[in-house]
């Protein structure tokens, strides 16, 4: 069994427990971003905007899987 096979095998739990550990922690995990961002906004200048976007998508994502969802689902097309 290849190192893939056995990531696919072993991952099925994995996005059940990033989701309540997302539900849990949740709170502090946007902190942590909300954060991040803050201090690349201040050396990003004119890149700021940006950062913002993704930073909100980033707690969106958050979001996402605390409700069970992928990431990014809400954003799909």
């Amino acid at each position: 069994m290849g190192f893939l096979d056995k990531l696919k095998k072993g991952g099925k739990g994995l996005k059940e427990k990033a989701g309540d550990l997302a539900d849990e922690h949740g709170d502090k995990i946007k902190g942590g971003i909300d954060k991040a961002a803050d201090a690349a906004e201040k050396k990003a200048g004119k890149h700021a905007p940006k950062i913002e976007k993704v930073s909100e998508k980033a707690k969106d994502a958050v979001d996402d899987l605390a409700n069970g969802e992928g990431p990014g689902s809400r954003h799909a097309p």
